[in-house]
């Protein structure tokens, strides 16, 4: 079987296309967004909390019929020619490299207090979390921002934990907090 390749110069117009109307992949996203928001939301169990008119269905099918809107009525605009333009205040210089560095660090970071939650609990995951992206993020104030992390941390897990009743895991300083 032979595969017919298009000329050279089809498949540079097809990138310089592609290129012009690069924000057709953001519609795209949008789009299927919202579609497994509406899934999501058409399928959900809902008859024992059901009390009203209005149901736990409401706000997820109206975001993502929203999405959904939004990705058409973008992807109009952009095949029509609309450009997004830069915010007056966007001084990004779009000649320098990305600083890969510092999204594999807080990529790192992240990962780390989702593997670690469990084990050692939120205070000490949270004050690592809080401490390694202040790092990441060019802080190097060794021997404060540990101490910033734990309290805030703390702060954190004792808000959330005793206020607002949303329980997170203690770890070994269960019994101690």
């Amino acid at each position: 079987m032979t595969t017919i390749e298009p000329p050279a110069e089809q498949t540079a117009t097809r990138r310089a296309w592609l290129r012009e109307h690069s924000e057709l992949g953001v519609c795209v996203l949008l789009l299927a967004l919202g579609a497994v928001v509406l899934t999501d939301a058409l399928t959900m169990d809902v008859a024992l909390t059901q009390r009203g008119p209005v149901g736990p269905r409401t706000v997820p099918v109206a975001v993502g019929t929203g999405l959904l809107v939004v990705a058409v009525l973008l992807a109009v605009d952009v095949l029509r020619g609309g450009r997004g333009k830069a915010e007056g205040g966007e001084d990004v210089d779009l000649s320098e490299p990305a600083d890969w560095r510092t999204v594999l660090l807080l990529a790192g970071v992240f990962l780390a207090t989702a593997v670690l939650i469990e084990p050692v609990g939120f205070p000490v995951a949270g004050a690592l979390l809080f401490w390694g992206a202040a790092y990441a993020l060019g802080s190097r104030a060794f021997h404060r921002d540990p101490l910033i992390a734990a309290g805030l941390s703390l702060v954190t897990y004792a808000v959330f934990n005793n206020l607002l009743g949303v329980p997170l895991p203690g770890g070994p300083l269960m019994g101690v907090l």
